[in-house]
């Protein structure tokens, strides 16, 4: 009996120790990323998935540290918000063969829509998918990073979003005291919401995001689920006069940041690719938007690896080259 009791002391130990090691080790410097996983079959049915194993080598390969995995996961979880053994296997799946091929990950709940729409449904929803998936990575290594919600809007504005998410970074630090979390603005992550964002000052370990689709119409000129830009077509980009606002856009980010001690994320951006737009102006302002935010020292995620906006064409087997090369220029 004794001996039992010695050994059960003797795992908890271990397993603090190991918790500790963990938390204490600092989080790995994020550079470039893309968006993952979203809106692939793989959730509801491995065997239909786009997304294999070898492509987390492949993004490795490709040039890039890091990917932000899209989990619409309110809809994995029962009339309790228990989310479902299949959801939490194959978010293990992916934090382990994304670790194993070198990737730090972002694990970002990407419910956007029907957080903004329901403010109760959505702290219910948002706390009980932290208080499963928290604990879950607390002995993960510091390279797994937690998103608490992707582009709070609407309902979420910023003194609601500035209520709630202390909520549920609080079910977070209760099991990972020091991992790093991402923490962005409301109004779909916008910086011109930066100075609306309440951060505590005694938890170092946020990093503030943004999300970059500006000018709008050129962006997002074909996308049908946005009404007014069904239909817009022929919109250009890339006079002096547009470089010079995206170098305007990002140097007010770089101002906030250093007067906030605060390292940034600049989590989306990208071009439609179903526009019709010619693909030489979406990889020139592809580049633009990478370069001036690596020059202010900021990490950023692409929008997105496959399913529109893509980087990596499924049907072709590889990279779609004037975009991989935009992102990444020293890319063979």
């Amino acid at each position: 009996m004794l001996r039992t009791m010695i050994a059960a002391v003797a795992a908890s130990l271990l397993a603090l120790v190991s918790q500790a090691h963990a938390q204490s080790a600092p989080a790995p410097e994020l550079k470039r990323g893309v968006n993952v996983l979203g809106y692939d079959p793989i959730w509801t049915d491995p065997a239909q998935g786009r997304f294999q194993e070898r492509h987390f080598t492949e993004i490795r390969k490709g040039g890039f540290d890091f990917i932000r995995v899209n989990l619409a996961a309110f809809r994995h979880m029962d009339s309790s918000n228990t989310l479902s053994p299949r959801f939490l296997d194959r978010l293990d799946w992916i934090v382990n063969k994304a670790g194993a091929a070198g990737l730090s990950v972002i694990l970002d709940e990407h419910d956007f829509n029907a957080c903004s729409e329901d403010v109760d449904t959505c702290r219910t929803r948002l706390s009980a998918f932290w208080s499963q998936v928290a604990p879950r990575y607390r002995n993960a290594p510091p390279s797994v990073i937690f998103e608490l919600l992707n582009e709070p809007h609407a309902k979420l504005d910023a003194d609601t979003w500035n209520a709630l998410y202390p909520e549920i970074l609080a079910v977070v630090r209760k099991s990972n005291p020091t991992r790093t979390v991402i923490i962005g603005p409301t109004q779909w992550n916008s910086r011109e919401k930066l100075d609306t964002l309440k951060l505590p000052a005694n938890d170092p370990n946020i990093i503030v995001t943004f999300h970059y689709y500006d000018p709008f119409r050129f962006t997002h000129q074909g996308a049908g689920w946005v009404p007014e830009m069904k239909d817009v077509r022929g919109v250009t980009w890339g006079s002096d006069s547009d470089r010079a606002t995206i170098a305007a856009d990002f140097g007010k980010v770089a101002a906030w940041a250093k007067a906030n001690n605060r390292q940034i994320l600049l989590g989306e951006f990208g071009a439609y690719d179903r526009s019709g737009t010619p693909i030489e102006l979406r990889a020139a302002y592809t580049d633009a938007v990478a370069r001036e935010a690596e020059r202010h020292g900021f990490s950023w995620a692409y929008w997105q690896f496959d399913s529109d906006f893509i980087a990596w064409d499924m049907k072709r087997d590889g990279w779609v080259e004037p975009i991989h090369k935009a992102l990444i220029p020293t890319a063979p």
